[in-house]
């Protein structure tokens, strides 16, 4: 038959298996507002210091007189295919909750869902090892878990921290006058986007793990200032998404300077370029009556700033007169992305783009 050339078959991709990836495959604020909104109210539960009611990072439980407890679950499906990545994006993002609420993580659990009959068991190994390794380096163990067999690939965990409880700090303390400061830059979203059509070369796609798997730990520090009063972690509502969270829950307007906004290197490239996700649409059609824009402001720029964050930053409200030293102290931990791009203001709930 003559000499025939082999053609390799394509590589296995892990996001194949799929519908959507990390925090961009959360329910849409709309939805998720639609489904809790008939829960049964919290008001008997005394020591139940954080619930449902501000759609804060972790629910947050009081102990004794010094101490609360933080719980909180997050797990998604892939963002990229390298397993040991998935699992160790999964596992910080996952322990943000604690870092946001002002706790320190004290254990995990993992949550693990696999098409058992569609992945080999070294990658399962591979993702649960990356998780491993996060939780690792934020000291804590994964002392147990739950695994099914499920149709799509989702991995996450459930954190358990404590803090003391002058510590805990929430979405809704924000004051009239905060500066408001935002940890990481932001373009998780149109970098899964551009990932998923084969267009995020090497080094976008380091710049991607870099930002993704750094731990938010630097929460713990700031929620030890008393010029902090408020903490979120910003994931897949975007920046717009948990912003207007923390002007709802503080009854504030909140103002954000489009230009001081931190980027992912290409963010802005992919988002003008078309590698908007749907999840930004979603997002935008459930709150974007409360967000003011100026005439002429550019729907791709619009819908980064819905962009979903797979494990991204905080965003901090701090007094105006800490604001400098508190982003000093945030760079220095860490976190050179991060950026003053705003302040509160009292007036209706709703965040002003100028």
């Amino acid at each position: 038959m003559g000499d025939m050339q082999r053609v390799d078959p394509e590589p296995f991709r892990l996001t194949s298996l799929a519908h959507g990836g990390g925090c961009g495959c959360k329910l849409s604020p709309a939805v998720l507002r639609d489904l809790l909104a008939d829960q049964p109210a919290m008001s008997g539960f005394p020591d139940l210091l954080v619930g449902t009611e501000t759609g804060d990072d972790a629910a947050a439980y009081r102990i004794d007189g010094e101490t609360c407890v933080i719980a909180t679950t997050d797990f998604f499906m892939p963002v990229v295919d390298d397993p040991r990545d998935f699992g160790r994006i999964a596992a910080t993002n996952a322990i943000s909750d604690v870092y946001a609420m002002g706790g320190r993580p004290i254990m995990a659990l993992a949550v693990l869902g696999m098409p058992v009959d569609k992945i080999a068991p070294e990658m399962v190994r591979a993702i649960l090892n990356g998780g491993a390794s996060i939780c690792s380096e934020a000291g804590i163990p994964v002392a147990g878990g739950h695994s099914i067999d499920a149709p799509e690939p989702i991995y996450g965990l459930a954190v358990i921290g404590i803090c003391p409880t002058a510590n805990l700090r929430r979405n809704s303390g924000a004051k009239p006058g905060d500066a408001l400061i935002l940890t990481k830059g932001i373009g998780v979203g149109v970098y899964s986007s551009a990932f998923k059509k084969g267009d995020l070369d090497d080094t976008a796609y380091d710049e991607l793990i870099a930002t993704t798997t750094l731990l938010n730990r630097v929460g713990m520090d700031l929620a030890k200032d008393e010029s902090v009063h408020a903490i979120t972690d910003v994931t897949g509502f975007g920046i717009l998404g948990h912003g207007l969270e923390m002007a709802r829950g503080s009854g504030l307007r909140l103002r954000v300077a489009a230009d001081a906004v931190p980027l992912l290197s290409r963010a802005a490239a992919f988002a003008e370029g078309g590698y908007i996700t749907g999840a930004s649409h979603r997002n935008w059609a459930s709150y974007g009556d409360e967000v003011v824009l100026t005439d002429g402001f550019p729907d791709w720029r619009r819908l980064l700033l819905a962009d979903p964050q797979t494990s991204g930053g905080l965003l901090v409200a701090v007094a105006p007169d800490r604001a400098e030293a508190v982003l000093a102290d945030i760079i220095a931990a860490g976190y050179p992305a991060a950026a003053i791009i705003g302040y509160a203001e009292e007036g209706a709930p709703a965040i002003v783009i100028e």
